[in-house]
């Protein structure tokens, strides 16, 4: 492979356009969840498993603004609002159903090495402990 400009996941790369907009944890888990349609806010807190309604909002209003999310206000009694993607937005959900497919089959394998590399990582720093104190210089260093 040859590293000339142009070349994916340079400086000037269109791709880090695309990993800047998805890159992000609730993005994937927002986007992924709107290929089936529709959703309010609710909808949208209860499928992801754990992110805050603030983290969520943020999150949809940084999607709207790259044109990946719409976000419709209806007017009912009580307000109805709902979040749907965007043409442009469907143009991710082949890309998101791959690395989602990625992960279901990788998974258990990064998770394995992650666990070897932090364990690995504890047995280091366990070695970097000194196992004396040193001692206190009694006069300051001077420069």
């Amino acid at each position: 492979m040859s590293l000339r400009p142009g070349i994916a996941f340079l400086a000037d790369c269109p791709a880090l356009l695309a990993m800047e907009i998805i890159a992000s944890k609730w993005s994937m888990v927002t986007l992924f969840a709107l290929t089936d349609g529709p959703l309010r806010h609710g909808e949208l807190v209860e499928l992801s498993g754990g992110v805050s309604r603030k983290v969520l909002t943020q999150t949809l209003r940084r999607l709207q603004a790259n044109g990946l999310v719409e976000r419709h206000a209806y007017a009912e009694a009580p307000p109805r609002v709902e979040y749907c993607l965007t043409d442009l937005g469907r143009t991710l959900e082949e890309p998101i159903r791959m690395l989602t497919a990625w992960a279901r089959e990788n998974g258990e394998a990064v998770v394995t090495f992650r666990e070897a590399a932090e364990a690995a990582g504890a047995i280091q720093a366990d070695r970097a402990t000194p196992t004396q104190t040193p001692p206190v210089d009694e006069e300051p260093n001077r420069f």
